[in-house]
C-alpha cells in the first residue's frame, strides 16, 4: 500500500485529498506546513512513497519542502498543488525533481488520478 505524505495549510483541502487518496487505498499522513511535513519525512525516513504538497504555506513553503525532500529523500516522488499561477510559474523550474502540479481548485477526480500518475511514474523508475 503506497504512503503519501500530503501538506496543506488549509486543514478542509487536507482532509479532502487524504479522503479522496485514501479511496484508492493509499495510506495518508498529513502536515500543515512544510516543516511539520519536513519533520515527518525526517522521522519516518523511506516509508513514503509521495509527497504531495501545496505550495504556498507558512512557516516552510512547498517549494523549499521540495528542494529539501528532493535532496534528503532522492526515491520520494514529489507532486506539487497550487491555486495560484505564479506559485506554478515557480514550480516550472524544479521539472527534474517534481512529477507534476495539480492547479487548484481540482476534483476529487483529478488529485486521484494526478496521484495515481505519479505513483505509477515511480514504479517505472524503480524498475528501470
Amino acid at each position: 500500500m503506497p504512503r503519501v505524505l500530503i501538506a496543506d495549510d488549509e486543514g478542509s483541502m487536507r482532509s479532502l485529498v487524504a479522503r479522496a487518496i485514501a479511496m484508492d487505498g493509499h495510506a495518508t499522513v498529513t502536515a500543515q506546513d512544510g516543516a511539520e511535513a519536513l519533520e515527518i519525512l525526517t522521522s519516518e525516513a523511506g516509508t513514503f512513497d509521495l509527497l504531495l504538497t501545496d505550495i504556498q504555506m507558512p512557516v516552510m513553503d512547498g517549494i523549499a519542502l521540495a528542494l529539501t525532500a528532493a535532496r534528503d529523500f532522492p526515491n520520494l516522488t514529489i507532486l506539487l498543488m497550487t491555486g495560484f499561477a505564479d506559485q506554478r510559474e515557480r514550480a516550472s523550474g524544479l521539472n527534474a525533481i517534481v512529477h507534476d502540479v495539480v492547479t487548484k481548485p481540482f476534483s476529487i477526480t483529478d488529485i486521484r488520478s494526478a496521484v495515481a500518475r505519479a505513483l505509477a511514474a515511480r514504479t517505472s523508475r524503480s524498475t528501470q
